[in-house]
């Protein structure tokens, strides 16, 4: 599935992912600079965090919180290898049942889950994007 969207447009991009995504772990592909940290903050606003969004890339990992419990960000960017993310317990963040979103996630590919949501962001333009979705 497919939909374009302009900044300015951006929550009708994360209802889209709310309305389609079949699965609470939710990865982020896309070019640096593409609006993976925009959409998650998009995403979190929709789902009803009042919490600051920001990007995790020296901490690895952020914590939001919502009516429903919590949502887990991880940012996998500066990863050099997967024990790295092993190390802070990155699996039983998965087995929460909460929202997990990852960005980078071809740095961990081996610690990925059987099932998942793939969004790809590409840049069409300035204030432009094409996001692709993906169950898995």
């Amino acid at each position: 599935m497919e939909i374009n969207y302009s900044l300015e447009e951006i929550s009708k991009a994360a209802k889209f992912i709310i309305d389609n995504a079949e699965h609470k772990i939710i990865l982020f592909e896309g070019e640096m600079g593409g609006g993976k940290t925009t959409l998650i903050r998009a995403l979190t606003k929709v789902v009803g965090s009042h919490d600051l969004v920001s990007s995790p890339t020296f901490s690895i990992v952020n914590e939001y919180h919502y009516d429903k419990g919590s949502i887990f960000h991880f940012d996998m960017y500066r990863i050099d290898n997967e024990n790295e993310i092993i190390n802070i317990g990155f699996d039983e963040y998965l087995e929460f049942g909460s929202l997990v979103f990852i960005e980078w996630p071809e740095k961990i590919p081996n610690l990925l889950p059987e099932k998942f949501t793939k969004l790809h962001l590409t840049i069409i333009e300035d204030n432009n994007r094409k996001l692709t979705l993906k169950n898995n």
